[in-house]
Protein backbone atom coordinates (compact mmCIF):
# COMPACT_ATOMS: atom_id res chain seq x y z
CA UNK A 1 0.00 0.00 0.00
CA UNK A 2 2.84 2.39 0.88
CA UNK A 3 4.57 1.52 -2.39
CA UNK A 4 1.40 2.37 -4.33
CA UNK A 5 1.06 5.70 -2.49
CA UNK A 6 4.47 6.80 -3.72
CA UNK A 7 3.11 6.65 -7.28
CA UNK A 8 0.27 9.08 -6.56
CA UNK A 9 0.84 12.48 -8.20
CA UNK A 10 -0.49 15.07 -5.72
CA UNK A 11 1.13 16.54 -2.61
CA UNK A 12 -1.05 18.91 -0.57
CA UNK A 13 0.82 21.26 1.76
CA UNK A 14 -0.44 23.11 4.81
CA UNK A 15 -0.11 26.55 3.16
CA UNK A 16 -2.85 25.51 0.66
CA UNK A 17 -0.33 24.97 -2.12
CA UNK A 18 -0.66 21.75 -4.09
CA UNK A 19 2.20 20.07 -5.96
CA UNK A 20 1.44 17.92 -8.99
CA UNK A 21 4.06 15.55 -10.40
CA UNK A 22 4.09 15.77 -14.18
CA UNK A 23 5.86 12.48 -14.92
CA UNK A 24 3.16 10.34 -13.33
CA UNK A 25 0.59 7.98 -14.87
CA UNK A 26 -2.22 9.79 -13.01
CA UNK A 27 -1.08 13.28 -14.08
CA UNK A 28 -3.88 14.11 -16.54
CA UNK A 29 -6.65 12.91 -14.24
CA UNK A 30 -5.20 14.89 -11.34
CA UNK A 31 -4.65 18.01 -13.48
CA UNK A 32 -8.28 18.11 -14.63
CA UNK A 33 -9.46 17.52 -11.07
CA UNK A 34 -7.30 20.31 -9.61
CA UNK A 35 -8.47 22.68 -12.34
CA UNK A 36 -11.99 22.50 -10.88
CA UNK A 37 -11.11 24.05 -7.50
CA UNK A 38 -7.53 25.42 -7.52
CA UNK A 39 -5.43 27.90 -9.50
CA UNK A 40 -2.19 27.06 -11.27
CA UNK A 41 0.74 29.21 -10.09
CA UNK A 42 3.87 27.63 -11.60
CA UNK A 43 4.48 24.96 -14.23
CA UNK A 44 8.16 23.98 -14.53
CA UNK A 45 9.10 20.69 -16.18
CA UNK A 46 8.58 18.19 -13.39
CA UNK A 47 6.34 19.62 -10.67
CA UNK A 48 3.42 22.03 -11.10
CA UNK A 49 2.23 24.22 -8.22
CA UNK A 50 -1.45 25.03 -7.61
CA UNK A 51 -3.00 27.28 -4.99
CA UNK A 52 -6.33 26.67 -3.25
CA UNK A 53 -8.03 30.05 -2.71
CA UNK A 54 -11.41 31.08 -1.29
CA UNK A 55 -12.56 32.28 -4.73
CA UNK A 56 -11.48 29.07 -6.45
CA UNK A 57 -13.46 27.07 -3.86
CA UNK A 58 -16.53 29.30 -4.19
CA UNK A 59 -16.49 28.92 -7.97
CA UNK A 60 -16.24 25.16 -7.46
CA UNK A 61 -19.23 25.22 -5.11
CA UNK A 62 -21.24 27.36 -7.53
CA UNK A 63 -20.39 24.87 -10.31
CA UNK A 64 -21.95 22.03 -8.32
CA UNK A 65 -18.91 20.53 -6.58
CA UNK A 66 -19.18 19.63 -2.90
CA UNK A 67 -16.53 19.61 -0.19
CA UNK A 68 -16.92 15.83 0.44
CA UNK A 69 -16.34 15.12 -3.26
CA UNK A 70 -13.30 17.41 -3.40
CA UNK A 71 -11.79 15.91 -0.26
CA UNK A 72 -12.50 12.31 -1.29
CA UNK A 73 -10.81 12.74 -4.66
CA UNK A 74 -7.99 14.76 -3.16
CA UNK A 75 -7.27 11.96 -0.69
CA UNK A 76 -7.47 9.38 -3.48
CA UNK A 77 -4.84 11.20 -5.59
CA UNK A 78 -2.57 12.46 -2.78
CA UNK A 79 0.75 10.81 -1.97
CA UNK A 80 0.53 11.84 1.68
CA UNK A 81 -2.46 12.54 3.94
CA UNK A 82 -4.10 15.89 3.25
CA UNK A 83 -3.15 18.25 6.12
CA UNK A 84 -6.01 18.70 8.55
CA UNK A 85 -5.80 22.49 8.27
CA UNK A 86 -6.39 22.29 4.50
CA UNK A 87 -9.25 19.81 4.92
CA UNK A 88 -10.93 22.16 7.36
CA UNK A 89 -10.42 25.21 5.13
CA UNK A 90 -11.87 23.44 2.09
CA UNK A 91 -14.90 22.43 4.16
CA UNK A 92 -15.27 25.89 5.68
CA UNK A 93 -14.86 27.97 2.53
CA UNK A 94 -17.07 25.77 0.38
CA UNK A 95 -19.71 25.84 3.13
CA UNK A 96 -19.69 29.63 2.97
CA UNK A 97 -21.28 29.50 -0.50
CA UNK A 98 -25.02 29.52 0.17
CA UNK A 99 -24.64 30.56 3.78
CA UNK A 100 -25.73 34.07 2.84
CA UNK A 101 -28.67 34.40 0.47
CA UNK A 102 -30.10 37.46 -1.21
CA UNK A 103 -33.88 37.01 -1.36
CA UNK A 104 -36.88 39.00 -2.60
CA UNK A 105 -39.13 40.57 0.04
CA UNK A 106 -42.43 42.42 0.06
CA UNK A 107 -40.52 45.67 -0.13
CA UNK A 108 -37.09 45.37 -1.70
CA UNK A 109 -34.50 42.70 -0.96
CA UNK A 110 -33.24 41.00 2.18
CA UNK A 111 -29.94 39.39 3.02
CA UNK A 112 -30.74 36.17 4.89
CA UNK A 113 -28.64 33.72 6.90
CA UNK A 114 -29.49 31.06 9.45
CA UNK A 115 -26.33 32.20 11.27
CA UNK A 116 -27.43 35.05 13.55
CA UNK A 117 -23.84 35.84 14.52
CA UNK A 118 -22.88 36.36 10.88
CA UNK A 119 -25.84 38.69 10.37
CA UNK A 120 -24.74 40.74 13.39
CA UNK A 121 -21.15 40.81 12.12
CA UNK A 122 -22.23 42.16 8.72
CA UNK A 123 -24.54 44.75 10.26
CA UNK A 124 -21.61 46.05 12.31
CA UNK A 125 -19.15 46.09 9.39
CA UNK A 126 -19.08 49.68 8.14
CA UNK A 127 -18.22 48.81 4.51
CA UNK A 128 -21.25 46.51 4.35
CA UNK A 129 -23.66 48.56 6.46
CA UNK A 130 -23.59 51.51 4.06
CA UNK A 131 -25.45 49.28 1.57
CA UNK A 132 -28.05 48.11 4.11
CA UNK A 133 -31.30 49.77 5.17
CA UNK A 134 -32.08 48.02 8.46
CA UNK A 135 -31.62 44.89 10.55
CA UNK A 136 -35.03 43.26 10.42
CA UNK A 137 -34.35 40.45 12.90
CA UNK A 138 -31.60 38.02 13.91
CA UNK A 139 -31.52 36.42 10.46
CA UNK A 140 -32.41 39.17 7.97
CA UNK A 141 -30.97 42.47 6.83
CA UNK A 142 -32.85 44.82 4.51
CA UNK A 143 -30.74 45.88 1.51
CA UNK A 144 -30.75 49.54 0.57
CA UNK A 145 -32.67 50.25 -2.62
CA UNK A 146 -30.46 49.99 -5.72
CA UNK A 147 -27.55 48.40 -3.82
CA UNK A 148 -27.98 44.77 -4.88
CA UNK A 149 -24.62 44.63 -6.61
CA UNK A 150 -22.73 46.85 -4.20
CA UNK A 151 -23.71 44.86 -1.12
CA UNK A 152 -22.46 41.64 -2.75
CA UNK A 153 -19.16 43.35 -3.58
CA UNK A 154 -18.76 44.62 -0.03
CA UNK A 155 -19.54 41.25 1.56
CA UNK A 156 -17.17 39.21 -0.60
CA UNK A 157 -14.39 41.60 0.40
CA UNK A 158 -14.89 40.60 4.04
CA UNK A 159 -14.72 36.93 3.10
CA UNK A 160 -18.21 35.72 2.26
CA UNK A 161 -19.87 35.06 -1.10
CA UNK A 162 -23.56 35.84 -1.48
CA UNK A 163 -25.84 33.44 -3.32
CA UNK A 164 -28.16 35.75 -5.23
CA UNK A 165 -31.67 34.25 -5.36
CA UNK A 166 -33.53 37.56 -5.66
CA UNK A 167 -34.73 36.83 -9.20
CA UNK A 168 -34.74 38.89 -12.36
CA UNK A 169 -37.07 41.02 -14.44
CA UNK A 170 -38.29 39.20 -17.54
CA UNK A 171 -37.56 42.11 -19.88
CA UNK A 172 -39.52 43.00 -22.99
CA UNK A 173 -40.64 39.92 -24.89
CA UNK A 174 -38.87 39.15 -28.15
CA UNK A 175 -39.65 35.95 -30.07
CA UNK A 176 -36.34 34.29 -31.03
CA UNK A 177 -36.11 30.88 -32.67
CA UNK A 178 -33.02 28.95 -33.70
CA UNK A 179 -32.96 27.62 -37.25
CA UNK A 180 -32.49 23.95 -38.13
CA UNK A 181 -30.78 25.06 -41.33
CA UNK A 182 -28.69 28.22 -41.45
CA UNK A 183 -29.56 31.10 -43.72
CA UNK A 184 -26.71 29.82 -45.90
CA UNK A 185 -28.43 26.45 -46.20
CA UNK A 186 -26.22 24.32 -43.92
CA UNK A 187 -27.69 21.96 -41.27
CA UNK A 188 -27.50 23.51 -37.82
CA UNK A 189 -27.94 22.08 -34.36
CA UNK A 190 -26.75 23.08 -30.91
CA UNK A 191 -24.18 20.60 -29.59
CA UNK A 192 -24.89 18.70 -26.40
CA UNK A 193 -22.24 20.51 -24.34
CA UNK A 194 -23.57 23.86 -25.60
CA UNK A 195 -27.08 22.90 -24.49
CA UNK A 196 -25.68 21.80 -21.12
CA UNK A 197 -23.97 25.17 -20.73
CA UNK A 198 -27.22 27.04 -21.42
CA UNK A 199 -29.11 24.78 -19.00
CA UNK A 200 -26.53 25.44 -16.29
CA UNK A 201 -26.98 29.18 -16.80
CA UNK A 202 -30.77 29.19 -17.22
CA UNK A 203 -31.59 26.65 -14.47
CA UNK A 204 -35.11 26.27 -15.80
CA UNK A 205 -35.79 29.98 -15.44
CA UNK A 206 -35.66 29.79 -11.64
CA UNK A 207 -33.84 32.14 -9.24
CA UNK A 208 -30.72 29.93 -9.19
CA UNK A 209 -30.25 30.67 -12.87
CA UNK A 210 -29.89 33.93 -14.72
CA UNK A 211 -26.41 35.06 -13.77
CA UNK A 212 -23.11 33.34 -14.31
CA UNK A 213 -20.04 32.75 -16.42
CA UNK A 214 -19.60 29.93 -18.95
CA UNK A 215 -15.97 29.00 -19.63
CA UNK A 216 -15.18 27.26 -22.92
CA UNK A 217 -12.17 27.34 -25.25
CA UNK A 218 -11.90 29.57 -28.28
CA UNK A 219 -13.53 27.79 -31.21
CA UNK A 220 -16.01 25.88 -29.02
CA UNK A 221 -18.97 28.01 -30.12
CA UNK A 222 -19.53 30.49 -27.30
CA UNK A 223 -21.55 32.66 -29.70
CA UNK A 224 -23.88 29.72 -30.36
CA UNK A 225 -24.33 29.36 -26.59
CA UNK A 226 -25.27 33.03 -26.43
CA UNK A 227 -27.85 32.58 -29.19
CA UNK A 228 -29.29 29.51 -27.45
CA UNK A 229 -29.58 31.51 -24.20
CA UNK A 230 -31.46 34.24 -26.08
CA UNK A 231 -33.81 31.63 -27.55
CA UNK A 232 -34.39 30.14 -24.08
CA UNK A 233 -35.30 33.52 -22.58
CA UNK A 234 -37.21 35.07 -25.53
CA UNK A 235 -36.33 38.59 -24.46
CA UNK A 236 -34.69 41.77 -25.72
CA UNK A 237 -30.94 41.45 -25.34
CA UNK A 238 -27.92 43.74 -25.00
CA UNK A 239 -24.65 42.15 -26.17
CA UNK A 240 -21.34 43.74 -25.15
CA UNK A 241 -18.12 42.91 -27.00
CA UNK A 242 -14.50 43.93 -27.43
CA UNK A 243 -14.60 45.64 -30.84
CA UNK A 244 -16.72 46.45 -33.88
CA UNK A 245 -15.47 43.50 -35.94
CA UNK A 246 -16.45 41.11 -33.13
CA UNK A 247 -19.91 42.70 -32.89
CA UNK A 248 -20.46 42.30 -36.62
CA UNK A 249 -19.52 38.65 -36.35
CA UNK A 250 -22.24 38.35 -33.70
CA UNK A 251 -24.66 40.06 -36.06
CA UNK A 252 -23.77 37.67 -38.88
CA UNK A 253 -24.26 34.66 -36.59
CA UNK A 254 -27.60 35.96 -35.32
CA UNK A 255 -28.90 36.45 -38.86
CA UNK A 256 -27.50 33.11 -40.04
CA UNK A 257 -28.78 30.95 -37.18
CA UNK A 258 -31.93 32.64 -35.80
CA UNK A 259 -35.12 34.01 -37.33
CA UNK A 260 -34.36 37.59 -36.26
CA UNK A 261 -34.30 40.16 -39.06
CA UNK A 262 -31.71 42.87 -39.77
CA UNK A 263 -34.21 45.50 -38.63
CA UNK A 264 -34.30 43.96 -35.15
CA UNK A 265 -30.52 44.21 -34.63
CA UNK A 266 -28.73 47.46 -33.81
CA UNK A 267 -25.08 48.44 -33.42
CA UNK A 268 -23.99 50.88 -30.73
CA UNK A 269 -20.37 51.77 -31.37
CA UNK A 270 -18.12 54.62 -32.42
CA UNK A 271 -19.53 54.25 -35.94
CA UNK A 272 -23.25 53.80 -35.24
CA UNK A 273 -25.75 54.55 -32.46
CA UNK A 274 -28.70 52.21 -33.08
CA UNK A 275 -30.85 50.94 -30.20
CA UNK A 276 -32.98 47.97 -31.28
CA UNK A 277 -34.48 44.85 -29.65
CA UNK A 278 -31.07 43.17 -29.93
CA UNK A 279 -28.32 45.76 -29.56
CA UNK A 280 -24.60 45.10 -29.95
CA UNK A 281 -22.30 47.55 -28.12
CA UNK A 282 -18.53 47.78 -27.68
CA UNK A 283 -16.84 48.09 -24.31
CA UNK A 284 -14.82 50.92 -25.85
CA UNK A 285 -17.83 53.16 -26.51
CA UNK A 286 -19.27 52.47 -23.06
CA UNK A 287 -16.04 53.61 -21.42
CA UNK A 288 -15.67 56.73 -23.52
CA UNK A 289 -15.72 60.12 -21.79
CA UNK A 290 -14.22 63.40 -22.92
CA UNK A 291 -12.44 64.06 -19.61
CA UNK A 292 -11.52 61.92 -16.63
CA UNK A 293 -13.78 63.97 -14.35
CA UNK A 294 -16.82 63.55 -16.64
CA UNK A 295 -19.54 60.93 -16.40
CA UNK A 296 -19.73 58.14 -18.96
CA UNK A 297 -22.28 59.48 -21.48
CA UNK A 298 -22.99 56.13 -23.15
CA UNK A 299 -23.93 54.24 -19.98
CA UNK A 300 -27.48 55.25 -20.92
CA UNK A 301 -27.60 52.28 -23.29
CA UNK A 302 -28.17 50.04 -20.24
CA UNK A 303 -31.49 51.76 -19.60
CA UNK A 304 -32.47 52.45 -23.19
CA UNK A 305 -34.70 49.36 -23.39
CA UNK A 306 -36.25 46.82 -21.08
CA UNK A 307 -33.44 44.31 -21.48
CA UNK A 308 -34.12 40.83 -20.18
CA UNK A 309 -30.57 39.61 -20.85
CA UNK A 310 -27.13 41.21 -21.03
CA UNK A 311 -24.36 39.12 -22.59
CA UNK A 312 -20.77 40.02 -21.76
CA UNK A 313 -18.60 38.51 -24.49
CA UNK A 314 -14.95 37.96 -23.48
CA UNK A 315 -16.00 38.80 -19.92
CA UNK A 316 -12.38 38.54 -18.73
CA UNK A 317 -11.82 41.76 -20.74
CA UNK A 318 -14.69 43.64 -19.09
CA UNK A 319 -13.28 47.14 -18.39
CA UNK A 320 -13.31 48.24 -14.76
CA UNK A 321 -15.68 51.21 -15.37
CA UNK A 322 -18.37 48.84 -16.69
CA UNK A 323 -18.37 47.06 -13.32
CA UNK A 324 -19.90 50.27 -11.94
CA UNK A 325 -22.98 50.12 -14.13
CA UNK A 326 -23.10 46.33 -13.82
CA UNK A 327 -23.50 46.78 -10.07
CA UNK A 328 -26.61 48.89 -10.74
CA UNK A 329 -28.42 46.50 -13.11
CA UNK A 330 -28.49 43.35 -11.02
CA UNK A 331 -32.17 42.75 -11.79
CA UNK A 332 -31.23 41.90 -15.41
CA UNK A 333 -30.06 38.42 -16.32
CA UNK A 334 -26.32 38.47 -17.00
CA UNK A 335 -24.34 35.94 -19.01
CA UNK A 336 -20.54 36.06 -19.19
CA UNK A 337 -18.73 34.16 -21.94
CA UNK A 338 -14.97 33.56 -21.85
CA UNK A 339 -12.18 31.12 -22.58
CA UNK A 340 -10.49 31.95 -19.28
CA UNK A 341 -11.55 33.56 -16.01
CA UNK A 342 -8.01 34.88 -15.58
CA UNK A 343 -7.89 38.67 -15.22
CA UNK A 344 -4.53 40.38 -15.04
CA UNK A 345 -6.05 43.23 -12.96
CA UNK A 346 -7.14 40.92 -10.14
CA UNK A 347 -10.87 41.70 -10.46
CA UNK A 348 -12.00 38.05 -10.59
CA UNK A 349 -14.08 38.57 -7.43
CA UNK A 350 -15.99 41.40 -9.11
CA UNK A 351 -16.79 39.11 -12.04
CA UNK A 352 -18.01 36.55 -9.48
CA UNK A 353 -20.30 38.99 -7.67
CA UNK A 354 -21.53 41.24 -10.49
CA UNK A 355 -21.75 38.95 -13.51
CA UNK A 356 -22.05 35.69 -11.59
CA UNK A 357 -20.05 32.66 -10.51
CA UNK A 358 -18.67 30.08 -12.91
CA UNK A 359 -21.58 27.83 -13.88
CA UNK A 360 -19.99 25.62 -16.52
CA UNK A 361 -16.64 24.71 -17.97
CA UNK A 362 -15.11 21.98 -20.10
CA UNK A 363 -11.36 21.31 -20.20
CA UNK A 364 -9.90 22.23 -23.58
CA UNK A 365 -8.40 18.78 -24.07
CA UNK A 366 -11.81 17.12 -23.65
CA UNK A 367 -13.21 19.08 -26.59
CA UNK A 368 -10.03 18.42 -28.56
CA UNK A 369 -10.42 14.69 -27.98
CA UNK A 370 -13.91 14.79 -29.46
CA UNK A 371 -12.87 16.87 -32.45
CA UNK A 372 -14.81 19.99 -31.50
CA UNK A 373 -11.59 22.01 -31.44
CA UNK A 374 -8.37 21.28 -33.32
CA UNK A 375 -5.46 19.43 -31.82
CA UNK A 376 -2.69 21.93 -31.17
CA UNK A 377 1.09 21.59 -31.05
CA UNK A 378 2.87 24.36 -29.12
CA UNK A 379 6.52 25.33 -29.53
CA UNK A 380 8.66 27.79 -27.60
CA UNK A 381 11.53 28.65 -29.93
CA UNK A 382 14.53 30.28 -28.26
CA UNK A 383 16.94 32.63 -30.00
CA UNK A 384 20.05 34.53 -28.92
CA UNK A 385 20.33 38.30 -29.01
CA UNK A 386 22.80 39.62 -31.60
CA UNK A 387 25.94 41.15 -30.01
CA UNK A 388 24.88 44.79 -30.48
CA UNK A 389 21.42 44.12 -29.02
CA UNK A 390 23.03 42.31 -26.06
CA UNK A 391 24.76 45.55 -25.13
CA UNK A 392 21.49 47.49 -25.42
CA UNK A 393 19.85 44.88 -23.17
CA UNK A 394 22.64 45.06 -20.59
CA UNK A 395 22.36 48.83 -20.10
CA UNK A 396 18.55 49.07 -20.34
CA UNK A 397 16.22 49.61 -17.37
CA UNK A 398 14.19 46.68 -16.09
CA UNK A 399 11.04 47.48 -18.09
CA UNK A 400 13.00 48.40 -21.20
CA UNK A 401 14.90 45.09 -21.05
CA UNK A 402 11.67 43.28 -21.89
CA UNK A 403 11.11 45.39 -24.98
CA UNK A 404 14.70 45.02 -26.21
CA UNK A 405 14.45 41.25 -25.83
CA UNK A 406 10.95 41.12 -27.35
CA UNK A 407 12.08 43.04 -30.44
CA UNK A 408 15.13 40.85 -30.96
CA UNK A 409 15.95 41.38 -34.69
CA UNK A 410 16.87 37.69 -35.01
CA UNK A 411 13.17 36.91 -34.67
CA UNK A 412 12.43 38.46 -38.09
CA UNK A 413 14.95 36.20 -39.83
CA UNK A 414 13.48 33.10 -38.18
CA UNK A 415 9.95 34.35 -38.87
CA UNK A 416 10.63 34.55 -42.59
CA UNK A 417 11.95 30.96 -42.60
CA UNK A 418 8.98 29.71 -40.60
CA UNK A 419 6.46 31.36 -42.90
CA UNK A 420 8.27 29.98 -45.94
CA UNK A 421 8.15 26.48 -44.41
CA UNK A 422 4.39 26.88 -43.92
CA UNK A 423 3.74 28.07 -47.47
CA UNK A 424 0.66 25.82 -47.79
CA UNK A 425 -0.91 27.01 -44.53
CA UNK A 426 -2.89 30.01 -43.29
CA UNK A 427 -0.53 31.87 -40.99
CA UNK A 428 -1.21 34.55 -38.38
CA UNK A 429 1.80 36.53 -37.15
CA UNK A 430 1.02 38.14 -33.78
CA UNK A 431 2.90 40.74 -31.78
CA UNK A 432 2.84 43.56 -29.29
CA UNK A 433 5.06 46.35 -30.67
CA UNK A 434 4.04 48.33 -33.74
CA UNK A 435 7.55 48.97 -35.06
CA UNK A 436 8.28 45.24 -34.89
CA UNK A 437 4.96 44.41 -36.58
CA UNK A 438 5.58 46.88 -39.41
CA UNK A 439 9.04 45.40 -39.93
CA UNK A 440 7.56 41.88 -39.98
CA UNK A 441 4.87 42.85 -42.48
CA UNK A 442 7.44 44.51 -44.75
CA UNK A 443 9.79 41.51 -44.56
CA UNK A 444 6.99 39.08 -45.40
CA UNK A 445 5.17 41.26 -47.91
CA UNK A 446 2.03 40.65 -45.87
CA UNK A 447 -0.79 43.00 -44.82
CA UNK A 448 -0.85 44.37 -41.28
CA UNK A 449 -3.84 44.99 -38.99
CA UNK A 450 -3.42 47.25 -35.94
CA UNK A 451 -5.70 49.41 -33.84
CA UNK A 452 -5.24 52.18 -36.40
CA UNK A 453 -6.58 50.09 -39.29
CA UNK A 454 -10.08 51.34 -40.22
CA UNK A 455 -12.87 48.88 -39.51
CA UNK A 456 -13.79 48.47 -43.18
CA UNK A 457 -10.17 47.66 -44.07
CA UNK A 458 -9.89 45.19 -41.19
CA UNK A 459 -13.03 43.43 -42.38
CA UNK A 460 -11.75 43.34 -45.97
CA UNK A 461 -8.46 41.76 -44.88
CA UNK A 462 -10.14 39.24 -42.60
CA UNK A 463 -12.49 38.25 -45.43
CA UNK A 464 -9.57 37.92 -47.86
CA UNK A 465 -7.78 35.68 -45.35
CA UNK A 466 -10.89 33.52 -44.88
CA UNK A 467 -11.35 33.22 -48.65
CA UNK A 468 -7.72 32.25 -49.23
CA UNK A 469 -6.83 35.37 -51.22
CA UNK A 470 -4.07 36.03 -48.70
CA UNK A 471 -2.37 33.30 -46.65
CA UNK A 472 -0.32 35.39 -44.19
CA UNK A 473 -1.70 38.13 -41.98
CA UNK A 474 0.26 40.19 -39.44
CA UNK A 475 -1.87 41.36 -36.51
CA UNK A 476 -1.45 43.35 -33.32
CA UNK A 477 -3.35 42.54 -30.13
CA UNK A 478 -6.57 43.87 -31.71
CA UNK A 479 -6.93 40.36 -33.16
CA UNK A 480 -6.54 38.62 -29.80
CA UNK A 481 -10.26 38.53 -29.10
CA UNK A 482 -13.44 37.31 -30.75
CA UNK A 483 -12.10 37.22 -34.30
CA UNK A 484 -13.37 34.24 -36.27
CA UNK A 485 -10.75 33.04 -38.74
CA UNK A 486 -11.61 29.34 -39.06
CA UNK A 487 -9.02 28.57 -41.77
CA UNK A 488 -6.05 29.80 -39.70
CA UNK A 489 -3.95 26.83 -38.65
CA UNK A 490 -0.57 28.37 -37.78
CA UNK A 491 0.06 31.18 -35.28
CA UNK A 492 3.51 32.71 -34.76
CA UNK A 493 3.88 34.97 -31.73
CA UNK A 494 6.84 37.32 -32.01
CA UNK A 495 6.09 39.32 -28.85
CA UNK A 496 3.47 39.41 -26.12
CA UNK A 497 2.07 41.55 -23.33
CA UNK A 498 4.46 40.78 -20.48
CA UNK A 499 3.11 37.70 -18.63
CA UNK A 500 -0.50 37.84 -19.84
CA UNK A 501 -1.98 34.34 -19.50
CA UNK A 502 -5.25 35.43 -21.08
CA UNK A 503 -3.48 36.76 -24.17
CA UNK A 504 -1.58 33.49 -24.66
CA UNK A 505 -4.84 31.54 -24.46
CA UNK A 506 -6.63 33.86 -26.85
CA UNK A 507 -3.81 33.75 -29.38
CA UNK A 508 -3.75 29.98 -29.42
CA UNK A 509 -7.53 30.16 -29.74
CA UNK A 510 -7.24 31.90 -33.12
CA UNK A 511 -6.13 28.57 -34.67
CA UNK A 512 -8.31 26.09 -32.76
CA UNK A 513 -11.18 25.78 -35.22
CA UNK A 514 -11.24 22.14 -36.41
CA UNK A 515 -9.61 21.65 -39.81
CA UNK A 516 -11.36 19.71 -42.57
CA UNK A 517 -8.33 17.48 -43.15
CA UNK A 518 -7.80 16.84 -39.42
CA UNK A 519 -4.35 18.42 -39.34
CA UNK A 520 -3.20 19.89 -36.04
CA UNK A 521 -2.84 23.60 -35.38
CA UNK A 522 0.67 24.94 -34.78
CA UNK A 523 1.49 27.67 -32.26
CA UNK A 524 5.03 29.05 -32.22
CA UNK A 525 6.24 31.53 -29.61
CA UNK A 526 9.58 33.13 -30.51
CA UNK A 527 11.46 33.95 -27.31
CA UNK A 528 14.84 35.54 -26.59
CA UNK A 529 16.95 33.20 -24.48
CA UNK A 530 18.04 34.16 -20.93
CA UNK A 531 16.09 37.40 -20.90
CA UNK A 532 12.97 39.04 -19.53
CA UNK A 533 11.24 37.81 -22.68
CA UNK A 534 11.87 34.18 -21.66
CA UNK A 535 10.84 34.84 -18.03
CA UNK A 536 7.51 36.41 -19.06
CA UNK A 537 6.92 33.67 -21.66
CA UNK A 538 6.86 31.15 -18.81
CA UNK A 539 4.20 33.25 -17.06
CA UNK A 540 2.13 33.57 -20.23
CA UNK A 541 2.03 29.82 -20.69
CA UNK A 542 0.51 29.06 -17.28
CA UNK A 543 -3.16 28.90 -18.29
CA UNK A 544 -2.52 26.72 -21.34
CA UNK A 545 -0.33 24.43 -19.25
CA UNK A 546 -3.25 24.06 -16.85
CA UNK A 547 -5.42 23.02 -19.79
CA UNK A 548 -2.98 20.28 -20.75
CA UNK A 549 -0.90 21.93 -23.47
CA UNK A 550 2.83 21.18 -23.38
CA UNK A 551 5.32 23.50 -25.05
CA UNK A 552 8.15 21.78 -26.88
CA UNK A 553 11.20 23.96 -26.25
CA UNK A 554 13.57 24.15 -29.20
CA UNK A 555 16.51 26.25 -30.27
CA UNK A 556 15.92 28.01 -33.58
CA UNK A 557 18.28 25.68 -35.52
CA UNK A 558 16.58 22.64 -33.99
CA UNK A 559 13.18 23.86 -35.17
CA UNK A 560 14.39 24.43 -38.72
CA UNK A 561 15.93 20.93 -38.77
CA UNK A 562 12.67 19.47 -37.50
CA UNK A 563 10.63 21.22 -40.17
CA UNK A 564 13.06 20.14 -42.89
CA UNK A 565 13.04 16.53 -41.70
CA UNK A 566 9.33 16.06 -41.04
CA UNK A 567 7.61 18.63 -43.22
CA UNK A 568 5.20 21.16 -41.79
CA UNK A 569 1.98 19.26 -42.04
CA UNK A 570 2.93 16.71 -39.37
CA UNK A 571 1.08 13.49 -38.91
CA UNK A 572 -2.58 13.91 -39.74
CA UNK A 573 -4.86 12.33 -37.21
CA UNK A 574 -8.35 11.11 -37.85
CA UNK A 575 -10.71 13.03 -35.62
CA UNK A 576 -14.27 11.87 -35.21
CA UNK A 577 -16.82 14.41 -34.00
CA UNK A 578 -19.11 12.96 -31.38
CA UNK A 579 -22.52 14.35 -30.62
CA UNK A 580 -22.00 14.27 -26.87
CA UNK A 581 -19.34 13.99 -24.20
CA UNK A 582 -18.74 10.59 -22.71
CA UNK A 583 -19.58 9.87 -19.04
CA UNK A 584 -15.94 10.02 -17.95
CA UNK A 585 -15.41 13.55 -19.25
CA UNK A 586 -15.44 16.16 -16.50
CA UNK A 587 -17.87 19.03 -16.99
CA UNK A 588 -18.44 21.61 -14.24
CA UNK A 589 -21.83 23.18 -13.66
Amino acid sequence: MAREATRLPVIVQSDRSVLLEVDNPHFEEARDFLLSFAELEKSPEHMHTYRITPLSLWNAAASGHTAPDVLTNLARLSRYPVPDTVRREIQEYMARYGRLKLLPATAGLVLHSSDATLITQLWRTEAVREHLAAQLDDHNLAVAEGHRGQVKQAIIRVGYPVEDLAGYVEGAHLPINLRTRTAQGRPFTVRDYQRDAVSAFHAGGGPRGGSGVLVLPCGAGKTIIGLAAMAALQTQTLILGTNIVALRQWRDEILDKTDLTPEQIGEYSGESKEIRPVTLATYQILCYRSARSDDYPHFGVFGARDWGLIIYDEVHMLPAPVFRITAEIQARRRLGLTATLVREDGLESDVFTLIGPKKFDVPWKVLERHGWIAEAECFEVRLDLPPDARLDYAVAGEREKFRVASENPSKLELLAKLVAAHHDDRVLVMGQYLDQLHAAADALGAPLITGRTPTAERQRLYDAFRDGEISVLVVSKVANFAIDLPEANVAIQISGTFGSRQEEAQRLGRVLRPKADGRPARFYSLVTRESKDQWFATKRQLFLTEQGYAYQILDAPELLELLAANGTAGATRSQTNKASLEPGDRVCR
